[in-house]
């Protein structure tokens, strides 16, 4: 019979920096911004944001709800 070899033994070093270190990173997207400061949203932008986030979860929404109304008038209906 043949001997298994013996895999070769992995050390691991943990030097607290994680996988993907993007800290030198600057700059990306459409406002180019340096470090440390804060681009000004406007009023209008953050309006945009909301009602786009808004449009996405109204569907979902609007099924769940439908969902717990049919399981309550099920329940109702069975208890009653």
């Amino acid at each position: 019979m043949a001997k298994k070899k013996d895999k070769e033994k992995v050390i691991y070093y943990d030097d607290n920096s994680t996988i993907v270190d993007m800290s030198d990173v600057t700059g990306i997207g459409r406002n180019k911004v340096p470090r440390g400061q804060k681009v000004p949203s406007t009023f209008k932008e953050k309006m945009g944001t909301f009602w786009f986030a808004f449009k996405l979860m109204l569907i979902p929404t609007a099924v769940v709800l439908a969902i717990i109304g049919i399981l309550y008038l099920l329940i109702r209906l069975i208890v009653h």
